[in-house]
Protein backbone atom coordinates (compact mmCIF):
# COMPACT_ATOMS: atom_id res chain seq x y z
CA UNK A 1 0.00 0.00 0.00
CA UNK A 2 0.94 3.47 -0.86
CA UNK A 3 1.04 6.06 1.74
CA UNK A 4 2.15 9.84 1.03
CA UNK A 5 0.98 11.96 4.22
CA UNK A 6 2.56 15.26 3.22
CA UNK A 7 0.66 17.32 0.46
CA UNK A 8 -0.31 20.91 -0.06
CA UNK A 9 -2.54 22.65 -2.41
CA UNK A 10 -3.93 26.00 -3.25
CA UNK A 11 -5.62 26.68 -0.36
CA UNK A 12 -2.23 27.16 1.32
CA UNK A 13 0.86 27.09 -1.11
CA UNK A 14 0.39 24.35 -3.63
CA UNK A 15 -0.63 25.23 -7.40
CA UNK A 16 -3.37 22.77 -7.25
CA UNK A 17 -7.15 22.56 -5.94
CA UNK A 18 -7.82 20.22 -3.19
CA UNK A 19 -9.44 17.97 -5.57
CA UNK A 20 -7.16 17.96 -8.41
CA UNK A 21 -4.15 17.04 -5.58
CA UNK A 22 -6.57 14.19 -5.19
CA UNK A 23 -6.61 13.53 -8.62
CA UNK A 24 -2.43 13.44 -8.86
CA UNK A 25 -2.63 11.04 -6.16
CA UNK A 26 -4.62 8.76 -7.60
CA UNK A 27 -2.96 9.20 -10.90
CA UNK A 28 0.82 8.65 -8.89
CA UNK A 29 -0.49 5.34 -7.83
CA UNK A 30 -1.33 6.05 -4.42
CA UNK A 31 -3.36 4.37 -2.23
CA UNK A 32 -3.26 6.97 0.82
CA UNK A 33 -2.95 10.41 1.17
CA UNK A 34 -3.22 13.26 3.16
CA UNK A 35 -3.82 16.89 2.40
CA UNK A 36 -1.65 18.93 5.08
CA UNK A 37 -1.62 22.60 3.92
CA UNK A 38 -0.12 25.66 6.03
CA UNK A 39 -2.24 26.78 9.07
CA UNK A 40 -5.66 25.76 7.54
CA UNK A 41 -8.00 22.73 7.07
CA UNK A 42 -10.48 24.58 4.63
CA UNK A 43 -9.64 21.89 1.31
CA UNK A 44 -10.54 18.88 3.92
CA UNK A 45 -13.99 18.50 2.34
CA UNK A 46 -13.56 19.27 -1.23
CA UNK A 47 -10.23 16.67 -1.20
CA UNK A 48 -12.24 13.83 0.70
CA UNK A 49 -15.23 13.94 -1.34
CA UNK A 50 -12.55 13.11 -4.45
CA UNK A 51 -10.59 10.84 -2.97
CA UNK A 52 -13.08 8.79 -2.02
CA UNK A 53 -14.46 9.22 -5.34
CA UNK A 54 -11.67 8.29 -6.74
CA UNK A 55 -11.00 4.89 -4.61
CA UNK A 56 -8.36 6.18 -2.12
CA UNK A 57 -8.14 6.72 1.53
CA UNK A 58 -8.00 10.34 2.87
CA UNK A 59 -6.21 11.47 5.99
CA UNK A 60 -7.08 14.84 7.46
CA UNK A 61 -3.87 17.00 8.24
CA UNK A 62 -2.47 20.49 8.48
CA UNK A 63 0.93 22.03 8.58
CA UNK A 64 1.72 24.10 11.62
CA UNK A 65 4.56 27.08 10.94
CA UNK A 66 5.93 27.72 14.10
CA UNK A 67 9.65 29.93 15.51
CA UNK A 68 11.95 29.00 18.13
CA UNK A 69 12.71 31.52 20.32
CA UNK A 70 15.81 31.85 18.57
CA UNK A 71 13.83 32.51 15.41
CA UNK A 72 14.53 28.72 14.02
CA UNK A 73 12.00 27.89 11.48
CA UNK A 74 10.01 24.75 12.59
CA UNK A 75 7.08 22.73 10.72
CA UNK A 76 4.06 20.51 12.84
CA UNK A 77 2.66 18.40 11.01
CA UNK A 78 -1.11 17.67 12.52
CA UNK A 79 -3.56 14.43 11.97
CA UNK A 80 -7.04 14.01 12.86
CA UNK A 81 -7.14 16.38 14.94
CA UNK A 82 -10.57 18.43 15.51
CA UNK A 83 -10.77 21.36 13.02
CA UNK A 84 -12.87 23.42 15.56
CA UNK A 85 -10.76 23.49 18.65
CA UNK A 86 -11.10 26.86 19.67
CA UNK A 87 -7.52 27.50 21.01
CA UNK A 88 -5.99 25.74 18.01
CA UNK A 89 -8.32 27.68 15.78
CA UNK A 90 -7.36 31.28 17.89
CA UNK A 91 -3.46 30.43 16.93
CA UNK A 92 -4.12 29.32 13.41
CA UNK A 93 -6.12 33.00 12.83
CA UNK A 94 -3.18 34.57 14.58
CA UNK A 95 -0.59 33.26 12.58
CA UNK A 96 -2.60 34.08 9.19
CA UNK A 97 -3.06 37.91 10.20
CA UNK A 98 0.63 37.96 10.67
CA UNK A 99 1.66 35.96 7.66
CA UNK A 100 -0.63 38.30 5.86
CA UNK A 101 0.70 41.89 7.05
CA UNK A 102 4.80 40.22 6.56
CA UNK A 103 3.44 39.52 2.54
CA UNK A 104 2.38 43.05 2.15
CA UNK A 105 5.49 44.69 3.87
CA UNK A 106 7.75 42.12 1.86
CA UNK A 107 5.99 43.26 -1.50
CA UNK A 108 6.30 47.00 -0.28
CA UNK A 109 10.23 46.47 -0.02
CA UNK A 110 10.63 44.15 -3.34
CA UNK A 111 8.61 47.04 -5.18
CA UNK A 112 11.67 49.31 -4.36
CA UNK A 113 13.29 47.49 -6.72
CA UNK A 114 11.69 45.13 -8.65
CA UNK A 115 8.60 45.19 -10.67
CA UNK A 116 5.95 43.87 -8.65
CA UNK A 117 3.22 45.18 -6.54
CA UNK A 118 0.22 43.52 -4.27
CA UNK A 119 -1.80 43.14 -7.29
CA UNK A 120 0.33 40.92 -9.17
CA UNK A 121 0.88 38.66 -6.04
CA UNK A 122 -2.78 38.80 -5.36
CA UNK A 123 -3.28 37.00 -9.07
CA UNK A 124 -0.91 33.89 -7.74
CA UNK A 125 -3.66 33.59 -4.35
CA UNK A 126 -6.25 30.97 -4.51
CA UNK A 127 -9.47 32.21 -3.26
CA UNK A 128 -9.67 32.18 0.25
CA UNK A 129 -5.48 31.58 1.00
CA UNK A 130 -3.15 33.45 2.95
CA UNK A 131 -0.69 35.34 1.18
CA UNK A 132 2.37 33.97 1.89
CA UNK A 133 6.03 34.00 0.46
CA UNK A 134 5.07 31.19 -2.23
CA UNK A 135 3.04 33.70 -3.58
CA UNK A 136 5.37 36.12 -3.79
CA UNK A 137 7.78 34.20 -5.76
CA UNK A 138 5.23 32.94 -7.93
CA UNK A 139 4.66 36.93 -8.73
CA UNK A 140 8.24 37.54 -8.92
CA UNK A 141 9.10 34.10 -11.40
CA UNK A 142 5.77 36.03 -13.72
CA UNK A 143 7.48 39.29 -14.00
CA UNK A 144 10.79 37.81 -15.20
CA UNK A 145 12.84 38.46 -11.70
CA UNK A 146 13.53 34.62 -11.04
CA UNK A 147 13.47 31.57 -13.02
CA UNK A 148 11.39 29.59 -9.90
CA UNK A 149 10.09 29.48 -6.49
CA UNK A 150 13.32 27.83 -6.10
CA UNK A 151 15.40 30.33 -7.32
CA UNK A 152 13.49 33.32 -5.38
CA UNK A 153 13.64 31.75 -2.08
CA UNK A 154 17.32 30.97 -2.25
CA UNK A 155 18.05 34.72 -3.41
CA UNK A 156 15.21 37.38 -2.67
CA UNK A 157 12.98 36.03 -0.47
CA UNK A 158 15.37 33.73 1.89
CA UNK A 159 15.84 34.91 5.33
CA UNK A 160 18.97 36.65 5.07
CA UNK A 161 17.79 38.98 2.40
CA UNK A 162 16.81 42.86 3.09
CA UNK A 163 13.33 41.97 1.65
CA UNK A 164 12.92 39.27 4.36
CA UNK A 165 10.37 40.19 7.05
CA UNK A 166 9.43 37.50 10.25
CA UNK A 167 5.78 36.88 11.43
CA UNK A 168 4.33 35.75 14.47
CA UNK A 169 4.71 32.17 15.06
CA UNK A 170 3.96 29.84 17.88
CA UNK A 171 6.92 27.94 19.76
CA UNK A 172 7.11 24.49 18.92
CA UNK A 173 6.42 22.59 21.67
CA UNK A 174 3.14 25.37 22.39
CA UNK A 175 2.21 23.87 18.91
CA UNK A 176 2.41 20.05 19.88
CA UNK A 177 0.44 21.05 23.03
CA UNK A 178 -2.02 22.11 21.15
CA UNK A 179 -2.51 19.47 18.36
CA UNK A 180 -2.89 17.21 21.53
CA UNK A 181 -5.51 19.55 23.07
CA UNK A 182 -7.26 19.40 19.93
CA UNK A 183 -6.92 15.37 19.82
CA UNK A 184 -4.76 14.86 17.14
CA UNK A 185 -1.63 13.32 16.52
CA UNK A 186 1.43 16.10 16.07
CA UNK A 187 4.66 14.66 14.02
CA UNK A 188 7.81 16.71 13.02
CA UNK A 189 7.99 17.66 9.53
CA UNK A 190 11.61 17.52 7.69
CA UNK A 191 13.10 17.63 11.00
CA UNK A 192 17.00 18.03 10.28
CA UNK A 193 16.64 19.76 6.59
CA UNK A 194 19.79 21.89 7.07
CA UNK A 195 19.31 22.38 3.43
CA UNK A 196 16.44 24.95 4.33
CA UNK A 197 18.55 26.65 7.16
CA UNK A 198 18.95 26.17 11.07
CA UNK A 199 17.86 23.02 12.55
CA UNK A 200 16.94 22.70 16.06
CA UNK A 201 19.27 21.08 18.69
CA UNK A 202 18.29 17.96 20.69
CA UNK A 203 16.51 20.23 23.69
CA UNK A 204 14.28 21.50 21.05
CA UNK A 205 13.20 17.46 20.26
CA UNK A 206 13.14 16.97 23.73
CA UNK A 207 10.86 19.47 25.14
CA UNK A 208 8.86 18.58 21.92
CA UNK A 209 8.76 15.29 23.11
CA UNK A 210 7.83 15.89 26.60
CA UNK A 211 4.88 17.89 25.51
CA UNK A 212 3.38 15.17 23.49
CA UNK A 213 4.77 14.98 20.34
CA UNK A 214 4.01 11.31 18.33
CA UNK A 215 6.60 11.14 15.51
CA UNK A 216 9.49 12.24 13.15
CA UNK A 217 8.85 12.74 9.64
CA UNK A 218 12.11 11.29 8.40
CA UNK A 219 11.92 9.80 4.74
CA UNK A 220 11.54 13.19 3.31
CA UNK A 221 13.89 14.52 0.48
CA UNK A 222 15.48 17.54 2.57
CA UNK A 223 16.47 14.86 5.40
CA UNK A 224 20.39 14.05 4.44
CA UNK A 225 20.84 10.22 4.56
CA UNK A 226 23.00 10.60 7.96
CA UNK A 227 20.21 12.58 9.53
CA UNK A 228 17.65 9.72 8.55
CA UNK A 229 19.43 7.37 10.71
CA UNK A 230 19.81 9.20 13.75
CA UNK A 231 16.14 10.08 13.47
CA UNK A 232 15.35 6.85 13.00
CA UNK A 233 16.99 5.90 16.34
CA UNK A 234 15.47 8.89 18.31
CA UNK A 235 12.32 7.52 17.18
CA UNK A 236 12.90 4.20 18.50
CA UNK A 237 14.34 5.70 21.79
CA UNK A 238 11.27 7.18 22.39
CA UNK A 239 8.27 5.14 20.88
CA UNK A 240 7.93 7.53 18.09
CA UNK A 241 6.02 6.94 14.49
CA UNK A 242 8.28 7.09 11.52
CA UNK A 243 6.58 8.38 8.43
CA UNK A 244 7.64 9.35 4.82
CA UNK A 245 6.68 11.59 2.54
CA UNK A 246 6.49 13.65 -0.33
CA UNK A 247 5.52 17.29 0.52
CA UNK A 248 3.96 17.77 -3.11
CA UNK A 249 3.53 21.07 -4.24
CA UNK A 250 2.01 20.51 -7.29
CA UNK A 251 4.28 22.40 -9.95
CA UNK A 252 5.21 24.78 -7.05
CA UNK A 253 8.28 22.69 -5.91
CA UNK A 254 10.05 19.66 -8.04
CA UNK A 255 8.64 16.78 -5.01
CA UNK A 256 6.88 14.30 -6.54
CA UNK A 257 4.07 12.54 -5.31
CA UNK A 258 5.06 9.31 -3.36
CA UNK A 259 8.46 9.83 -3.65
CA UNK A 260 9.22 8.94 0.07
CA UNK A 261 6.67 6.84 1.54
CA UNK A 262 4.61 5.52 4.98
CA UNK A 263 4.52 2.36 6.43
CA UNK A 264 0.99 1.06 6.87
CA UNK A 265 1.84 0.42 10.19
CA UNK A 266 2.75 3.87 10.76
CA UNK A 267 -0.53 4.96 9.72
CA UNK A 268 -2.16 2.80 12.15
CA UNK A 269 -0.61 3.95 14.94
CA UNK A 270 -1.19 7.49 14.36
CA UNK A 271 -5.21 6.78 13.67
CA UNK A 272 -4.74 4.80 16.80
CA UNK A 273 -3.27 7.82 18.94
CA UNK A 274 -6.10 10.28 17.51
CA UNK A 275 -9.06 11.00 19.80
CA UNK A 276 -10.88 13.73 18.10
CA UNK A 277 -13.13 11.69 16.55
CA UNK A 278 -11.80 12.96 12.87
CA UNK A 279 -11.16 9.79 10.95
CA UNK A 280 -9.66 8.52 7.81
CA UNK A 281 -12.03 8.54 4.85
CA UNK A 282 -12.21 5.57 3.06
CA UNK A 283 -13.63 4.33 -0.28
Amino acid sequence: MKIDLHTHSAESDGTETPADVARAAAAAGLDVFALTDHDTTAGWTEAGDAAVALGLSFVPGMEISCTTDDGISVHLLSYLHDPAEPSLLAELESCRSSRLTRAERMVELLAEDYPIDWDTVREHVHEGATVGRPHIADALVSVGVVESRSAAFASVLNSRSRYYVPHRAPDPVRAVRLVRAAGGVPVFAHPLAAARGRVVGPEVFEAMIDAGLGGLEVAHRDNPDDARARLVRMASEHDLVVTGSSDYHGTGKPNRLGENLTSVQSLVRIEEQAVSGTRIRHP
